[in-house]
C-alpha cells in the first residue's frame, strides 16, 4: 500500500486488506489480497510510528506486516522462480526486508504505483536490478514558486504564449534548471532517467522520459555509412504544372508531381493551387468541376460559422469569458503578425481583418482548442498565399490537422516529438549528442520553438513557404522536419563543441540562428541524411518507427529522394525507444511511436 507518512513524505505499507482474514500466500485467491494503492496525493494518514523512514513491523495486524518510507528505499530486484517476487535493499544495509512475492501476479501493477512516488531506473550493472530515488521536493517546490508569477505557471505559459515562454521563460531559469540536473551529492549529475523525471514534475508541459516498465537496453554506435551528396532543383514552374493536368482538370502522375515538389518547391504563381492539393482541402483526382461545387458548400460552411461570432453581442460576450479571452488575445497576436511583410503591415490593413477574422471563426470551427498563441505564425503564410478568406481558412484547417497536439493542453505533439529527435539525434552523431548530455542539453528544449511553429520564427517568409511546401509532400519520409532539426545542428554542432557552450549558450546560440539559417542548404543535408539512414543495414526499429522506414518498400522510384535505389534495411525487431538513447524490450506487442507529420 502507497500512503503518506507523517512528514507528507511517501510510505510503502505491506498488509493485509482490512477485512481480510491472515491466509498464507499459498491459499490466497487473488495478488489484490496481497496489496492495494492509496493515492499519495491524498495524505490519507496511517500508522508510522516513525515517520522518520526507518522500518517500522507492526506486530498488532500480523506477522507478515510492515511499512516503511520510499525514501530509504535503494532499490528493487525483480526475480522469477516459478512466479514473480520482489526484494528491496535499503540505504540502510543493516535493515532487512522479508521477500514479497506475487505468486497470482501484480508485481507490474505495484511498480507502476511506487513510480508515482519515487524515480526508478535499471542498474547499469544488473538488468534484473531496478535503482530507486526521489525527487528533491524542496528543489521543486522552490522552481515552482519561481515560474509562479501571480498563480500563472509555466505549463499554462507554455500554452497560451508558447513561443515567448519558450525563449523568455527558459532564459530566465536556466541556472535553476542547471542546478536540478546536475545533482546536488558532490556536483555529481543525475542519471538521464532521473533528470526526466524531475524535470517532468518542475516542467510538465516538458515531460520527457515516461517509462513504461523495467528492461532497457542502449543503443549501441550503428555504422550509417557515408552520407550521400544530393542537389536540389529549380522550383516548378506554372507550366510544368499544367502537364500533370488532364482535359478535367484530375491531377496525373502524383508521385513524380510530388517528388518535382519535394527537390524544387513551387514558383509562387503556383501555390495557390498546388498547396489545396498539398494540404488536402482539395482531393487529387477531383476534377475542376468538383471543386467549384466543394467550394461553394465550403464558403457557405465557413460564412455560417464566421455569423455565429459575428452576431454575438457585447452583453452575450461579456458572459462569455471563453470567448471573451480568445478574442482579446487574437487581437494581440494579430497586431505583431509579419508586420513588415506588405501583406500585413500599416495600419487597418485589410490582410489583418482577414487574419483576425479567419482565427476567431476557428474557434467556432474547433471550440475545444479555440485559439492558442503561435497558431497566427501558422496561418499568417497560408492566407498570403490564398488572397482568399474562404480558402485561406480551410487550408488552414487542414494545417491545424497535423498540427493540433502541438497545441493542446497537455502538449502530446510537443512530449513526442522532443522524444524523437533525440534518438535520431544519437543515432545520428553520438558524440556530440554525448557533449550535449554533459552540458545537460540532451533533452533539445531549445528546439521547441521549431517544432511548435514548424520553423516560422527562424526562416525568412519566402524561405518558409518553401520549407512547408516541401514538408507537405510527405516525402521522403514520415516526420521529415525532424531530419531538418537534425540537419540544422550538424551544421552547428562544430562551433557549439569548439567554444565549449553550456546550457545557457548553447541555448542563447540557438535562438540568434534565427533568420540566419539557408533553407536550400538545410533541405539539401536532410535530404542526405535520409537517404543516408535508409540505406543503413543495421537500423533500430525505434527510428524505422519514426521515420515510417518499417511500411515503406524501397526501390528505384524517383519518389525516394531522387536516387540510386537504397539497400532494404534490416530492422532489430527485439526493441524500441525510450527516446533517450535507450531501447525498451518489447515481447508482447510492437513498437508505436506516435507522430506528427
Amino acid at each position: 500500500m502507497l500512503c503518506a507518512g507523517k512528514d507528507s513524505s511517501s510510505v510503502v505499507e505491506w498488509a493485509q486488506c482490512p477485512g481480510e482474514r491472515p491466509q498464507l500466500l499459498e491459499t490466497q485467491q487473488s495478488y489484490e489480497t496481497e496489496w492495494d494503492m492509496v493515492n499519495a496525493v491524498s495524505f490519507k494518514k496511517k500508522p508510522c510510528q516513525n515517520g522518520d523512514g526507518s522500518l517500522n513491523h507492526s506486530h498488532e495486524r500480523s506477522r507478515w506486516a510492515f511499512s516503511f518510507s520510499t525514501g530509504v528505499l535503494r532499490s528493487i530486484t525483480v526475480k522469477e522462480e516459478g512466479w514473480s517476487f520482489l526484494v528491496f535493499k535499503l540505504k540502510d544495509s543493516s535493515a532487512s526486508l522479508p521477500t514479497l512475492h506475487f505468486e497470482k501476479g501484480g508485481i507490474r501493477e505495484f511498480l507502476d504505483a511506487l513510480k508515482r512516488v519515487a524515480l526508478i531506473s535499471e542498474s547499469p550493472d544488473d538488468e534484473t536490478c531496478l535503482l530507486v530515488s526521489t525527487p528533491n521536493k524542496a528543489l521543486s517546490q522552490s522552481f515552482e514558486n519561481l515560474l509562479d508569477d501571480n498563480n500563472y505557471s509555466l505549463a499554462r505559459k507554455l500554452r497560451r504564449e508558447p513561443y515567448l515562454t519558450t525563449m523568455g521563460g527558459f532564459s530566465k531559469v536556466t541556472n535553476y534548471i542547471y542546478d536540478v540536473i546536475r545533482g546536488t551529492e558532490e556536483h555529481q549529475q543525475r542519471p538521464p532517467e532521473e533528470v526526466a523525471d524531475v524535470l517532468g514534475e518542475i516542467i510538465p508541459g516538458l515531460e520527457i522520459n515516461q517509462q513504461e516498465e523495467p528492461g532497457f537496453e542502449v543503443i549501441t554506435r550503428v555504422d550509417l555509412g557515408t552520407r550521400p551528396q544530393v542537389r536540389r532543383r529549380e522550383p516548378l514552374s506554372a507550366d510544368d504544372w499544367t502537364k500533370y493536368q488532364d482535359q478535367e482538370g484530375r491531377m496525373l502522375n502524383i508521385p513524380h508531381l510530388k517528388h518535382a515538389i519535394f527537390k524544387g518547391g513551387l514558383c509562387h504563381a503556383v501555390r495557390k493551387e498546388a498547396w489545396k492539393f498539398l494540404l488536402g482541402y482539395f482531393s487529387w483526382d477531383s476534377t475542376l468541376e468538383e471543386r467549384k461545387v466543394l467550394q461553394r458548400a465550403k464558403t457557405d460552411e465557413y460564412f455560417r460559422m464566421k455569423l455565429q461570432w459575428k452576431s454575438v453581442s457585447e452583453e452575450q460576450e461579456r458572459r462569455n469569458s471563453r470567448l471573451r479571452d480568445y478574442r482579446s488575445l487574437i487581437q494581440k497576436d494579430v497586431n505583431r503578425t509579419d508586420r513588415t511583410n506588405r501583406f500585413y503591415e500599416g495600419i487597418d490593413n485589410p490582410g489583418l481583418v482577414l487574419l483576425h477574422d479567419i482565427l476567431m471563426t476557428y474557434c467556432m470551427f474547433d471550440f475545444d482548442l479555440g485559439y492558442v498563441q503561435g497558431m497566427s505564425d501558422l496561418l499568417s503564410p497560408i492566407l498570403f498565399v490564398m488572397e482568399n478568406e474562404v480558402d485561406a481558412f480551410w487550408c488552414f484547417v487542414s494545417f491545424m490537422d497535423q498540427m493540433h497536439q502541438n497545441f493542446e493542453e497537455q502538449m502530446q505533439g510537443m512530449k513526442t516529438q522532443l522524444i524523437q529527435l533525440s534518438t535520431l539525434l544519437r543515432l545520428l552523431d553520438l558524440s556530440f549528442w554525448n557533449y550535449l548530455e554533459s552540458q545537460d542539453s540532451g533533452y533539445l528544449y531549445f528546439c521547441f520553438r521549431w517544432l511548435l511553429i514548424r520553423f516560422k520564427r527562424e526562416l525568412n517568409f519566402q524561405d518558409v513557404l518553401r520549407l512547408w511546401e516541401v514538408m507537405w509532400t510527405g516525402l521522403p519520409c514520415q516526420n521529415f522536419h525532424l531530419l531538418v532539426c537534425c540537419a540544422i545542428l550538424d551544421s552547428e554542432k562544430q562551433k557549439i563543441m569548439e567554444e565549449n557552450y553550456g546550457f545557457n549558450e548553447i541555448l542563447k546560440h540557438i535562438n540568434e540562428l534565427s533568420m540566419k539559417l539557408d533553407i536550400e542548404e538545410i533541405l539539401q543535408k536532410s535530404e542526405g541524411i535520409c537517404l543516408q539512414i535508409k540505406t543503413c543495414k543495421d537500423l533500430p526499429n525505434s527510428i524505422s518507427s519514426i521515420l515510417g522506414l518499417d511500411t515503406e518498400a524501397f526501390s528505384s522510384d524517383p519518389t525516394d529522394c531522387g536516387s540510386a535505389p537504397a539497400v532494404r534495411a534490416t530492422r532489430r525487431q527485439d526493441a524500441c525507444s525510450n527516446g533517450h538513447g535507450h531501447l525498451r524490450e518489447n515481447s508482447h506487442n510492437s513498437c508505436k511511436v506516435a507522430f506528427i507529420s
